[in-house]
């Protein structure tokens, strides 16, 4: 796995990029939407926000890639994220790296996060060099599912999984994992 630069990544329609601190009102806001929380234990505070941004900024810049901001061109300078991210949890699978997004409920169903998403699949196994990257989501999130069928990604209910960080009989608790390999991703060019 290598470190490429943190250049901004252009789609048709986006611009995924690093972190600027005019992003973070508008991350805030995203972050303590009922909506777009919806599948996640809890909205989040300021505080809670402005600390998510700051260990998103740092692992962009520790790593050379991670959760990029996403800006719509000619539009909203901050839509939401889309990106890769570490294991933040013991895992029951090894080593992996999730892609993931969160989108402001104003830029859902205009296919950003696909789009964003399969760029950001072009880095993972181009650039970056990894060999598998995994999503996964509660059950009930359709929309989320339906970003991770498109993108190519398999799901295995066999390895369906508790996340270790909610108690036992939480709603959220049980996830689905999905899965796709370097080899599974056509290679496309990531405009």
């Amino acid at each position: 796995m290598t470190r490429p630069d943190l250049t901004p990544i252009e789609t048709p329609r986006l611009l995924l990029r690093g972190w600027r601190d005019s992003d973070l009102p508008s991350f805030a806001a995203m972050n303590a939407d009922p909506a777009v929380m919806r599948h996640f234990p809890a909205t989040l505070s300021l505080p809670e926000s402005d600390a998510l941004a700051q260990r998103i900024r740092a692992d962009l810049d520790a790593n050379g890639w991670g959760l990029w901001a996403v800006e719509v061109r000619g539009g909203a300078e901050f839509a939401g994220f889309v990106g890769l991210k570490r294991a933040g949890f013991p895992a029951p699978f090894p080593d992996w790296v999730e892609i993931g997004w969160r989108l402001a409920a104003a830029h859902w169903n205009r296919g950003y996060a696909t789009e964003a998403a399969r760029a950001t699949l072009d880095q993972a196994f181009g650039p970056i060099g990894l060999q598998e990257v995994v999503s996964f989501t509660v059950p009930a999130n359709a929309a989320s599912r339906r970003v991770m069928e498109k993108l190519g990604l398999r799901h295995d209910p066999g390895e369906d999984f508790d996340h270790p960080r909610l108690p036992p009989g939480h709603p959220l608790r049980r996830h689905v994992l999905y899965r796709i390999r370097a080899g599974e991703w056509p290679c496309r060019p990531s405009r």
